[in-house]
């Protein structure tokens, strides 16, 4: 085992930063290794937004959920899909690529590639000594958050990255079975050991919360999951993505 893949096993969220902002070189090593990220077809359909004013990291963390920690970090980045620059280069290249950008495929590019930006940029992080934690709480308020940060058409908001240094260590997580994950050759859908797995699993994150929380709390992760998803969520959000310009064909 060698040190890159120690620190991503060892990856957990950080939820409590020290008051120390990154400088401005951690900043830009972070999202020169987040642009070393796999592209589709070189495509580059992602925008990173830095935020340090202390004002506008508050609102931030207002339209997120009240979470105190998308204030009070060293640095936060919003990781967009960004298809605007494209417009760009249909002028520049005098080419009608406006169907293409505002395609289903498009989108899906642009948040694949804004997704393994970030992955790169959180595990340069966390090489560095910093802790993270991603914020989807942005979706919350999609419209506000993409107003606040004057971001243009055919472009969104997908999520935040808090950065800092950890003042507080939490233990890692454990994930789902290996097994329960990789399938070879064929998608596994035997009912009775894909459902063995997860009930050892909720074993697994029983105990992990039990421990964790010195016996308050104990609860399954299938029963977490079924509390999360038996009311949909965010249900305005294909149609601010479809007004943003993107995913309309």
């Amino acid at each position: 085992m060698n040190t890159t893949i120690e620190t991503i096993l060892q990856h957990r969220s950080i939820r409590k930063f020290e008051d120390k902002p990154l400088t401005d070189e951690q900043i830009k090593m972070i999202v020169e290794c987040a642009q070393a990220a796999s592209t589709s077809s070189f495509i580059q359909a992602y925008s990173i937004i830095g935020v340090k004013n202390k004002e506008k990291k508050k609102r931030l963390a207002e339209l997120a959920g009240n979470q105190p920690y998308v204030e009070d970090n060293g640095h936060f980045f919003i990781f967009c899909a960004d298809l605007h620059r494209h417009e760009h280069i249909g002028e520049i290249e005098n080419t009608e690529v406006k169907g293409s950008i505002e395609s289903m495929e498009k989108f899906i590019v642009a948040t694949i590639d804004a997704s393994l930006a970030a992955q790169n940029a959180s595990i340069a992080a966390e090489s560095m000594g910093l802790g993270i934690c991603y914020i989807g709480g942005l979706r919350n308020n999609m419209e506000k958050v993409a107003e606040l940060l004057e971001i243009p058409s055919h472009a969104i908001p997908l999520f935040g990255l808090a950065v800092g240094y950890p003042a507080q260590q939490t233990d890692v997580k454990p994930r789902l079975p290996y097994t329960n994950v990789y399938h070879e050759e064929v998608y596994n859908t035997d009912k009775g050991s894909y459902q063995k797995q997860l009930q050892e699993y909720n074993e697994t994150i029983s105990a992990y919360y039990h421990t964790r929380t010195s016996g308050k709390r104990s609860d399954t992760w299938t029963s977490q999951m079924a509390n999360m998803l038996k009311e949909p969520k965010r249900m305005e959000m294909k149609g601010f993505v479809e007004k943003s310009g993107l995913a309309r064909k």
